[in-house]
């Protein structure tokens, strides 16, 4: 008898394999439930069981101690953040450097993707003393919350003065860029207002991979500490079951690539520009993105203390325990070592 286990996800079209039955397992019973916003924390919800969780803020419960969730390193959303910075289309600002000194608009100051973005702008030489940052709404149709979580500084870091949508402030000229994870409406029209900061983002999104090794990785898979307690046979179901909706997917994009004219020339370019395995999931394969992720949260002020990767995944994706990772790893660097 199949357990069944309460998924929350983002609609995610790589997870429709999942979602249809067409990748199942003999002991879990997924119910997969597509929501637009993360739920806010899977380990007090009375509706699911395992949830995609921000990166940024599963680390601050691990460091606030919350042992109530139980994060695999199965990195759901990961993506470059250089085309996430936009202006409009007759601004001077035409690359990172060009931000320093400016007044940038975050749709969240805590939220992982605006981290990362955040540390792309840093390895161009603008930290976050080097800019004023606002804290708002995209537009007008988003609603109105607490987008500082406590990170104000007056001078610095502020809110969006009155509210105001950030698309409506970068046309008045009250912002130069925008940090958004998700377009606005009419973004992609030809009669736009707006444009990235940066012309050919994939070029520098390319050498951002060459430099640091990795795609980042925004949300991950939480699931309720109690319940890997009981069935600690979970966390490899799962992780494999997504892992396998998204090869499914995968090979089903590259047959069926006429969804848009140059599908299959970014398919191909994919695979010629990044290498197999990505997109793994693992602690081994993940660690120098966690670790590089850790750093960010505390350089930039979000975390008082670097935690230790393994703090943050104590379990890997095949259910054991990260410490055999961890030791793999160092035995693997010392007999490099004794090799050169």
């Amino acid at each position: 008898m199949p357990i069944t286990l309460r998924l929350a996800l983002r609609d995610w079209d790589y997870m429709t394999p999942l979602v249809l039955g067409d990748v199942t397992s003999p002991k879990l019973d997924i119910e997969v439930d597509r929501v637009g916003t993360l739920i806010p924390h899977v380990g007090k919800s009375a509706a699911y069981d395992a949830a995609e969780v921000s990166f940024s803020r599963y680390t601050q419960l691990c460091f606030e101690g919350d042992k109530s969730i139980v994060g695999i390193p199965n990195f759901i959303m990961r993506g470059f953040r250089h085309r996430c910075i936009i202006t409009t289309k007759d601004s001077p600002v035409r690359k990172l450097a060009d931000l320093a000194g400016k007044r940038i608009g975050v749709t969240g100051w805590r939220d992982s993707g605006n981290t990362w973005t955040r540390a792309a702008l840093r390895r161009e030489g603008v930290g976050v003393e080097d800019a004023m940052w606002y804290a708002g709404r995209l537009t007008a149709a988003h609603p109105i919350t607490d987008r500082l979580d406590g990170f104000a500084r007056p001078g610095r870091i502020e809110g969006a003065p009155g509210e105001k949508p950030m698309v409506d402030m970068l046309v008045d000229g009250e912002l130069d860029a925008i940090f958004t994870p998700f377009m606005p409406d009419g973004f992609f029209s030809e009669g736009s207002s707006f444009r990235q900061v940066l012309a050919d983002f994939r070029s520098a999104e390319r050498h951002y991979f060459d430099e640091v090794g990795y795609v980042p990785g925004m949300h991950l898979i939480g699931i309720k500490a109690d319940i890997v307690a009981e069935h600690p046979w979970i966390i490899p179901e799962l992780s494999n079951l997504i892992d396998e909706s998204q090869r499914v997917w995968l090979n089903k994009r590259r047959k069926y690539a006429e969804t848009t004219p140059w599908m299959f020339d970014e398919l191909l370019r994919c695979s010629s520009d990044l290498p197999a395995g990505w997109n793994a999931s693992g602690f081994a394969e993940n660690y120098a993105m966690i670790k590089g992720f850790i750093d960010e949260l505390y350089t930039q002020g979000i975390l008082p203390q670097r935690l230790l990767p393994e703090v943050l995944f104590p379990l890997d994706t095949d259910g054991s325990d990260t410490s055999i990772a961890i030791a793999k790893m160092k035995m693997k660097i010392k007999g490099n070592e004794h090799v050169a």
